[in-house]
């Protein structure tokens, strides 16, 4: 079968080709420069904890020494702490790099990959779909036709693929301008990121944001008035100093600047994000990122959600509710942040009349303008599948842990199908579903001795039963999980359910669902939906 065709190499672009290998599905990344990125140390990407994790599974490679966990987050107004945090165990840090130290790892992993294949210099032009793939050309020193099984546009807010299958790509320009410098230098707080609203010196404007970087290096946003005010060098110049002086009690401290530049904020959704066999991820399909939100890691999800859609497609033929099943989960999402964001932006920015008549305190703002940094409420968490065409019906036989039905999984110890101890988030993304059982005391004994034991021999043969190859997994405990639950989890992570005790029926059903149920002959429509 012809390989998937991922058209851009930026991060989504990469992540999503790394992903397919992973489900052992091969593909051609067509990138329209020449095989490398520029060091900009101002352009930065925040990544919750589990999209973290993916990348640097994906990549093969920590970024503890190329990017920054930050050990805290402190808010203030004018001169006074709002709020601080200290992130631990058990509320990790996000994790905070340069976005080309980003897409480095994930190339050199590529170049790693036979199953991937990079093509520099090839622009996309044309693309036609057939009933049993797509035919995309290129122009450039290299342009050629290439034939795929499936084609995702992963090619940016100009999405070339976009426009060629007609989506319209609905929303708002500019809606935030941010001034931004990266440079290295001393705070008074080492290791923490900083939201300062109101500062009391001139030039800071109404917020300014500090987040650390690897090796002593800083992110400063400054957030511009409305309009078209232009940045000079020797205004940001100006903001930097007297933000660094407001900052050491009015003596600007050593600095060396890295690089400059103007964040501007869009708000946008593509009314489609399925056409056949071509699909829309990343910043193809929706812009956002005011008020902290991230629009490189829910980009990274998209990678995640159609990776294992898409190799599910490939080995066994098209299923259009599961393929489908990557739009209705993914748009929802995205557009419940736009909407969430676009609410809160008159109220967070003091604008109209509209705040006069809601209920809420500036330190109650800080706090939501401080989720949507820190990736949680509702300007910031990731997003919940609960509603999914793929969610299972409701059973007697489920139980509730703290983890609900459509969210990512809690990274437990597991014990994996040859005796070792793995993380839980390792063995994701494997073409598989994962069932985990909670059996305290296991851990103490070698995993031959209790294979054949108790409920085991019943659930391993459920397991072997189910209508996918799954991998079964014991952990001492899970989060709100009594003994004996079983747990159900998609490739990418996300909980289909939980039962209580071995109820092989309930499993089958729910992995049935969670698959998108019985397989439906392929359509090239459009999935449904208006343009």
């Amino acid at each position: 079968m012809d390989p998937v065709i991922v058209v851009g190499a930026g991060p989504v672009g990469l992540t999503l080709a790394l992903a397919l290998a992973r489900h052992e599905v091969p593909s051609v990344v067509l990138d329209e420069g020449p095989g490398k990125d520029e060091p900009r140390a101002a352009r930065t990407v925040v990544l919750r904890e589990d999209i973290a994790d993916l990348v640097e599974r994906l990549a093969g490679v920590s970024f503890a020494d190329t990017g920054a966990r930050w050990s805290g987050w402190r808010s203030l107004r004018r001169k006074q702490v709002m709020r601080q945090i200290t992130f631990g165990a058990e509320d990790p840090a996000p994790l905070h790099l340069a976005q080309h130290v980003l897409t480095s790892a994930l190339r050199a992993a590529i170049a790693r990959e036979p199953l991937v294949k990079v093509a520099v210099e090839n622009r996309l032009d044309s693309l036609e779909q057939e009933t049993a793939g797509v035919t995309a050309h290129t122009r450039g020193p290299k342009g050629t036709w290439w034939r795929g099984s499936y084609l995702v546009g992963c090619d940016g807010p100009r999405s070339t693929v976009r426009k060629l299958v007609d989506i319209r790509f609905a929303g708002r320009t500019a809606v935030e301008r941010h001034a931004v410098a990266a440079l290295r230098t001393e705070l008074p707080w080492p290791g923490e990121a900083l939201l300062h609203r109101m500062p009391p010196w001139r030039l800071a404007g109404s917020e300014v944001t500090a987040r650390p970087l690897a090796d002593g290096a800083w992110r400063l946003d400054w957030l511009l008035p409305q309009g078209n005010e232009l940045v000079t060098p020797e205004s940001l110049v100006a903001r930097i100093r007297e933000t660094l002086a407001g900052w050491h009690n009015g003596t600007t401290p050593a600095y060396e600047l890295l690089d400059t530049g103007v964040h501007t904020v869009h708000h946008r959704l593509a009314r489609r994000w399925r056409n056949g066999r071509v699909f829309l991820a990343g910043d193809a399909a929706h812009l956002l990122g005011a008020l902290g939100t991230q629009g490189v890691d829910e980009g990274l999800r998209d990678a995640d959600n159609l990776a294992w859609k898409l190799a599910l497609a490939w080995h066994h033929g098209p299923h259009e509710a599961l393929l489908n099943s990557y739009q209705t989960e993914r748009r929802a999402v995205v557009a419940a942040r736009l909407r969430a964001a676009d609410q809160s932006l008159p109220i967070l920015r003091g604008g109209g009349g509209l705040r006069a008549h809601l209920p809420g305190t500036a330190r109650g703002h800080d706090i939501l303008l401080t989720d949507g940094h820190l990736g949680r409420g509702p300007l910031g968490a990731p997003g919940s599948y609960a509603a999914s065409p793929l969610a299972p019906a409701p059973s007697e036989a489920e139980v509730t842990v703290d983890t609900a039905p459509g969210t990512p999984v809690t990274d437990v110890r597991a014990t994996g199908e040859d005796g070792s101890f793995v993380r839980l988030r390792e063995r994701l993304g494997r073409n598989r579903l994962l069932v985990l059982l909670v059996a305290p005391g296991t851990g103490v004994w070698e995993r031959r001795h209790w294979m054949t034991a108790g409920i085991m021999p019943r659930l391993a043969a459920a397991v072997t039963a189910l209508p996918h190859s799954a991998e079964l997994l014991v952990a001492e405990n899970y989060p709100g999980a009594s003994p004996h639950t079983v747990l159900l989890i998609r490739p990418d992570g996300h909980l289909v359910t939980a039962l209580g005790g071995v109820r092989p029926a309930e499993l089958y059903a729910a992995a049935e669902a969670a698959l998108g149920g019985s397989a439906t002959p392929e359509t090239n429509g459009a999935a449904a939906g208006p343009r």
